[in-house]
């Protein structure tokens, strides 16, 4: 609400189960052929870098050699969060030679039994008693969260943001708007202190562009892209879905705009959006309309 100065926060208190399953439904794709996803409109909004994702997963092999340590450090590189107490999803505790695992997009765990650097032992484990299940040869652990990226990456996002966000602060004392300008720098400069700290912050999306070097007014990645090669997309109530899709982007930008012109946003954060239509078609090849 520029008048009063108030920016409502989106609300963070994300459905754990949704998100579970949300997750779950990307590693299915990147780790199988047999899959069917049954998505809302949401499936259209931007979603993290299917690339980076996958360049960012841990596989693990019985019997090789992994510096635990250095297998720690990924798993806090992923998202992960060490906690020695609560076994809940996107964590992972350390109790001597064991290190357990509770992937974020499924209901069991994964046990790590070390020998020295040697992992002697894989297990899939109850995540709430933790009773051993079945002995596993290997296993793949994907990221805790959507928007992952490399270390180098990292980098090179902040300071394409810096760079925008010089330009933005230029042109709003230009125009003599002088609380908009410390609006944009306030905010800009928490997010990226954030990111640095934490490899994350909220609101990450908005950042979505400059962290997948895309250029601007570029397609965001969805969750479409997560397929490989030939899928069907079947549209359920399409009399109704089809104009959805086209109302999706329109209102999302009518909405950004407000958040870029008074600097609560960059102007890059348009680029975090549903696509449009003319895109929708572009990346479902075979459709059926039901």
């Amino acid at each position: 609400i520029p008048q009063t100065d108030t920016f409502i926060e989106k609300d963070s208190a994300i459905n754990e189960e949704i998100e579970r399953l949300r997750l779950s439904a990307t590693n299915s794709l990147m780790n199988r052929r047999d899959v069917i996803i049954v998505a809302s409109v949401s499936c259209i909004y931007g979603l993290g870098s299917p690339e980076d994702y996958k360049g960012m997963v841990v596989e693990i092999e019985r019997g090789s050699e992994v510096d635990r340590d250095a297998l720690l450090m990924k798993l806090v590189d992923i998202q992960y969060q060490r906690n020695d107490i609560e076994n809940s999803p996107g964590t992972f505790r350390v109790r001597g030679d064991c290190v357990d695992i509770f992937p974020s997009y499924a209901k069991k765990g994964v046990r790590l039994e070390f020998f020295g650097d040697c992992v002697e032992s894989i297990a899939r484990i109850d995540g709430l008693t933790g009773h051993r299940e079945a002995e596993m040869e290997q296993v793949v652990i994907s990221p805790a969260k959507h928007f992952v990226t490399p270390a180098y990456k990292m980098e090179t996002a902040i300071t394409s943001i810096q760079a925008e966000l010089e330009e933005r602060i230029r042109w709003f004392e230009e125009r003599q708007k002088l609380l908009e300008a410390q609006r944009i720098r306030m905010r800009t400069n928490y997010d990226i202190d954030m990111m640095r700290e934490l490899g994350y912050c909220s609101g990450i999306e908005n950042y979505s562009r400059h962290l997948t070097g895309r250029p601007p007014g570029a397609r965001p990645y969805t969750m479409l892209d997560y397929f490989e090669g030939d899928f069907l997309t079947i549209i359920d109530e399409s009399h109704a879905t089809l104009p959805q899709i086209r109302g999706m982007y329109n209102g999302d930008q009518a909405r950004k705009r407000v958040l870029v012109e008074h600097g609560f946003r960059l102007p890059s954060a348009l680029d975090n959006r549903p696509l449009n239509f003319e895109e929708f078609l572009q990346v479902t090849s075979q459709t059926l309309f039901v």
